[in-house]
């Protein structure tokens, strides 16, 4: 359906449309032909002729005036005559009758007075608003891609009357014998304005052939824009460059968000590799503090610990250098006997508590003693790592003196800590403790480690000395106390055949031997027990810390003097003990059986 474009009315097929442009707007409408008005009636035109024009006087007044009646007496003829031609028109026929006709020769025609300059021009005019219109009419007589040759053109124009001769306006000429229908072919694509209708179909087939190539038949082709991103199709180029920017905000979006993530990464990365760095140093620091603790930091052993102490001696004035020789000389006499030299002992303590408790202590129930023991403290030569050593001399002091230990034992006498670590060393060869071997590197000589029980457990083990290890692994009474260590050692010392007898009700001197005891970072030995009138137990400890032993060997010893070897409930919080306590002799089958059972060493754990 076409709509007019020059009073708007819509709704109109392709012969109503002729029709109603040439009743409505050609044939009632009348053009100035002194001046450039039109598109108004007879009888208007004749009023602006009258008014606008009363000085200027036509060539010829009375032919125009006789030319424009006749126009005015044949409209109604005219118009008839048309209507019945249009309406016979066969209705499938696709080409406009304007089309058909043929162009008059311009020798033929000539200008009338009506047909004025104005009426010349104004089917141009006219066509140039029904441009949209025009290129709706191509694309319907466009076939399968193919132009059908057909141009849209406006419906005819009259120019003259047959009686008038022809005169020349705007290079169009009209016949004087004859009325004519003239046309104005326009391209519908780019408005040019041509000659004939052919010349017109080849410029639209030359220069706008890619609009003519439709999918279809009777639409036309439209362009489509591509997204180079996503590939979606899009038949306007802005909307398309709209949408790429999205695109390319969305992309940088993503980039910044990439980088951002990229960045708290690589801090990240950076701060876990700097923790690292800092746990590692830490770790080693406190390796290296560990090891300097218990002696495996390759700075030497006995010897060397004690030469340098005596050669520091002699650079402050503190020993000369004639001492300095003589006491090296004594050193290493006895590092080659493999004895200690006595210096750090204290003999006689057991027979001195014996005493006192037997003359004092009325608010002390029962005291119960281990057999005769030695002290031993630590020198220079191994103050700082050498408590476990001195333990076990201690220890080992007590066995050397019983019947029933010292005929296995072969008359040893007390090791020194070279010695010691000798020991240690064949027990391990042997096939002792193989964790603890590893752990040492089979290795004992020459250095300040540290050993505990499970190194004491061993090498009693493998003198054939039967002993326990008890594990109280735990605090077992208020405050981080630990009751159960107590009352085992009571236990311990008031039971069995090695009890002894009561010298008198309260003093009880047992045969067993003392306990090595060891906690964190530090072991004593226990040689006794107290069990005073309110029920409370108190232990009686040799500490290798402490060289003020000889105090107690005094006959005017006081209970102010037991308290450096006194140790109370209240007093005993370290969240470990072990104990390790000698029970007898083994057999070779039962030394055997252990050897072989130390491999995964088990204590005894209370509770």
């Amino acid at each position: 359906m076409f709509t007019c474009d020059i009073c708007g009315q819509s709704g109109l097929s392709e012969p109503d449309m002729r029709t109603h442009i040439l009743i409505v707007h050609e044939e009632n409408e009348r053009s100035c032909p002194i001046c450039n008005l039109s598109g108004i009636s007879y009888d208007e035109l004749m009023f602006h002729i009258e008014t606008a024009h009363s000085e200027t006087k036509p060539v010829d007044d009375r032919r125009t005036v006789c030319s424009i009646d006749k126009e005015k007496d044949s409209n109604s003829s005219l118009q008839t005559s048309r209507l019945t031609q249009l309406k016979h028109k066969a209705p499938e026929h696709t080409e406009f009758e304007m089309d058909r006709m043929k162009e008059p020769k311009p020798e033929e025609l000539q200008l009338s007075c009506s047909a004025s300059p104005s009426n010349c021009v104004r089917p141009f005019r006219q066509n140039l608003n029904r441009n949209r219109e025009s290129k709706r009419l191509i694309q319907s007589n466009t076939f399968n891609g193919h132009f059908s040759g057909t141009v849209w053109r406006l419906p005819e124009q009259k120019l003259s009357d047959k009686n008038d001769k022809g005169s020349k306006s705007n290079g169009l000429c009209v016949s004087s014998e004859e009325s004519v229908k003239f046309y104005a072919p326009e391209c519908p694509f780019c408005g040019l304005i041509g000659g004939s209708g052919e010349d017109l179909n080849e410029h639209v087939k030359t220069k706008h052939a890619e609009v003519l190539e439709t999918p279809q038949k009777g639409f036309r082709k439209q362009r489509l824009y591509s997204c180079p991103m996503c590939k979606l199709v899009f038949a306007n180029c802005q909307i398309l460059q709209e949408h790429v920017e999205l695109h390319l905000a969305e992309s940088r979006a993503e980039e910044c968000a990439l980088a951002d993530r990229r960045f708290a990464q690589r801090l990240q990365e950076d701060e876990e590799k700097q923790r690292r760095l800092l746990e590692t140093k830490r770790e080693q620091e406190e390796f290296q503090k560990l090891q300097r603790q218990h002696g495996l930091d390759n700075r030497g052993g006995y010897k060397q610990q004690t030469t340098h102490n005596m050669e520091r001696a002699v650079a402050r004035g503190q020993m000369n250098p004639a001492e300095y020789h003589r006491k090296r000389a004594e050193l290493m006499e006895t590092l080659a006997v493999g004895e200690d030299d006595g210096r750090t002992r204290t003999s006689g303590l057991m027979k001195a508590l014996n005493e006192y408790y037997q003359r004092n202590g009325t608010e002390i129930r029962h005291v119960y003693l281990c057999a005769e023991t030695d002290h031993y403290h630590a020198s220079v030569g191994d103050k700082g790592w050498g408590c476990g050593y001195r333990n076990f001399q201690m220890l080992f002091s007590s066995l050397v003196k019983m019947e029933q230990y010292k005929r296995d034992l072969h008359d040893i006498v007390i090791p020194c800590i070279p010695k010691v670590q000798s020991m240690m060393e064949e027990a391990w060869k042997d096939g002792f403790d193989p964790q603890g071997a590893a752990h040492f590197k089979n290795t004992l000589r020459g250095t300040r480690a540290w050993i505990g029980a499970t190194e004491i457990y061993s090498l009693l083990t493998f003198l054939r000395i039967k002993c326990q290890i008890v594990d109280f692994h735990h605090p077992t009474g208020p405050s981080d106390t630990h009751p159960r260590l107590f009352e085992w050692l009571r236990q311990y010392y008031s039971s069995g055949r090695d009890a002894g007898l009561h010298l008198q009700p309260r003093v009880v001197w047992t045969n067993k031997s003392p306990i090595y005891l060891q906690h964190q970072g530090h072991s004593r030995t226990i040689v006794g027990l107290e069990e005073r009138n309110n029920g409370t137990l108190c232990l009686l400890i040799f500490d290798p810390g402490n060289q003020e032993m000889q105090k107690l060997l005094r006959r005017d010893v006081t209970g102010v003097n037991l308290r450096m070897i006194r140790r109370f409930i209240g007093s005993m919080k370290h969240k470990q003990y072990q104990i390790v306590a000698v029970n007898g002799l083994l057999s070779v089958e039962e030394k055997n059986a252990r050897k072989h059972a130390s491999a995964v060493l088990t204590a005894e754990k209370v509770p």
